[in-house]
């Protein structure tokens, strides 16, 4: 999947750009159902750790993007799997362009499901990403990368995050081609 973030960074920008930087929107999520109290309250904290392991994902990612690299970040630590592969893919391909990013974009996160039970506990998200604040530039001049027409600046991801001991991480990211 290593064309998803690049096709992530291919469609990642609106067209005005003023340069300044702007943190990612927090994450929210609609509670998934319930079947008593004491799970309730186990679910809600799971939940609530996916979406900020997702948060801190994107934190770490727009540093990363925003230099060129994921040198001197923690994208390591809630990266794994494609999404890590990918990223560093992505970034190589920007870097011997000359591209970074300014700005960061926003998100509206749910949790789909979880599986805590698991070997390996997983859960899947849906996010719709919206990368209105995140320009690609020049990193020499400057100037923004011309972004092809019809692009959608709002759209659909969905992702695989992992539990690995005690932290959770992001293990594929994929953009669908359909705006939320």
């Amino acid at each position: 999947m290593a064309s998803g973030l690049i096709a992530l960074s291919a469609c990642g920008s609106g067209d005005d750009s003023d340069g300044s930087a702007k943190s990612p929107v927090p994450t929210s999520s609609a509670p998934a159902p319930e079947t008593s109290s004491a799970s309730a309250g186990t679910q809600k904290q799971t939940n609530e750790a996916v979406l900020q392991a997702y948060e801190d994902f994107w934190a770490e990612q727009v540093k990363a993007y925003a230099k060129g690299d994921t040198a001197g970040t923690s994208f390591a630590q809630y990266a794994a799997g494609e999404a890590l592969s990918s990223t560093q893919d992505d970034l190589k391909d920007l870097h011997n362009k000359g591209i970074v990013t300014t700005g960061a974009p926003s998100h509206d996160t749910t949790v789909v499901s979880l599986e805590p039970g698991r070997k390996v506990p997983s859960a899947k998200l849906t996010d719709c990403l919206d990368s209105t604040d995140w320009r690609f530039i020049y990193r020499k001049s400057g100037k923004p990368v011309e972004m092809p027409e019809g692009r959608l600046i709002r759209y659909v991801t969905r992702i695989d995050a992992e539990k690995w001991g005690k932290q959770w991480k992001i293990v594929d990211v994929t953009p669908e081609q359909r705006a939320c």
